[in-house]
């Protein structure tokens, strides 16, 4: 791409700019396929490979020579082996691993294909089934979120300290990354996790491995529908609101509102535009990422989200902390009654 605003573009950098989809559909497709998991046992030849994930030779061929011209393969007297790394960062087991996010980014580029259709019609992609089926789709997201939240949830919670609480409501809280990382923020705290039911098993697998368990209650919904635990005095609502319209996320806001202790806060985790929307540019890019995932997502400025926090009855909104990407802070207190 040309990041240099002052020089004009050129048809290379355009041509460039159009292929830059290659690199991650093989990426992606390898992602999908889990199939840098077998290579990190022992090198292997495409039709011993083949055998393993239940490929056609051919076609998985074409795709390994591609992976170790993009040198995340290495290949050596026809066979292949993981680049230097990989292990730790593509397989399930890797002590870095972002396999589950690299998937879920196979979804997110199947949704990006449809762009013009989604612009055309205003209607989200057409869902297109990844290989590893709906379970598989649903595992990569929550686990997906773990990958880009673990390592910077303590540093984002120490930034906003202090906000303090007795009670957390983690909403839609995945598989408990934040819940794990308030927690320890906090020793004398307790927690509620609510997420959708299929989602509180690998909530209570890793609150468990954390030693949290006994200081977190878990609780299935769905906060499209369902009134939210009640009682809390600080309710964490981490990468939601870009999913919802505005109109949506008044309607959380008024939950939250409701099941909030007096004098409870609000804490928003997400993208924060400024009032031209073209910056930052993660979070235009991001924007379409809601328009081809979602009927009305999108990235919203403060001044929005303040606005809606108002009208659910929220008052002195703030932001505390300001990032390029998806980890802005926005808080707000409960007001009287609305």
């Amino acid at each position: 791409m040309n990041s240099n605003m002052s020089a004009p573009w050129t048809a290379d950098d355009l041509l460039a700019l159009g292929r830059s989809y290659q690199g991650a559909a093989v990426l992606a497709a390898a992602a999908d396929l889990d199939l840098f998991s077998p290579l990190a046992s022992a090198p292997l030849s495409a039709e011993e490979l083949a055998r393993v994930l239940q490929c056609n030779e051919r076609g998985l061929a074409v795709l390994l020579d591609a992976l170790a011209a993009l040198q995340l393969l290495e290949k050596s007297g026809g066979r292949y082996v993981l680049a230097p790394g990989l292990g730790a960062l593509l397989t399930p087991g890797g002590q870095q691993s972002i396999l589950a996010m690299t998937q879920h980014q196979a979804r997110c580029l199947r949704n990006w294909a449809q762009l013009a259709s989604v612009v055309k019609s205003g209607r989200p992609a057409q869902p297109i089934a990844s290989v590893r089926g709906e379970s598989g789709e649903q595992e990569a997201f929550i686990g997906g979120m773990h990958d880009i939240s673990a390592p910077v949830a303590g540093r984002v919670i120490q930034a906003v300290q202090p906000l303090e609480f007795k009670h957390l409501l983690d909403i839609g809280g995945a598989s408990g990354t934040w819940t794990v990382a308030f927690l320890r923020a906090c020793p004398t705290a307790q927690a509620t996790l609510f997420d959708l039911p299929y989602v509180i098993p690998m909530a209570r697998q890793r609150l468990a491995a954390a030693g949290l368990n006994e200081r977190v209650r878990l609780v299935p919904g769905d906060f499209y529908t369902d009134a939210l635990p009640p009682g809390a005095d600080l309710a964490w609502v981490s990468a939601i609101v870009h999913q919802n319209s505005r109109e949506q996320n008044r309607a959380l806001f008024a939950k939250v509102f409701e099941a909030l202790a007096v004098g409870g806060r609000i804490a928003l985790r997400d993208i924060l535009m400024e009032e031209s929307r073209t910056r930052p540019v993660a979070g235009a890019l991001f924007a379409v990422n809601m328009l081809v995932a979602t009927p009305g997502g999108g990235t919203f400025t403060f001044a929005e989200l303040r606005e809606d926090l108002a009208a659910a009855g929220f008052v002195q909104a703030a932001v505390l902390r300001e990032d390029e990407a998806m980890n802005s802070v926005v808080v707000a207190v409960k007001g009287g009654a609305r």
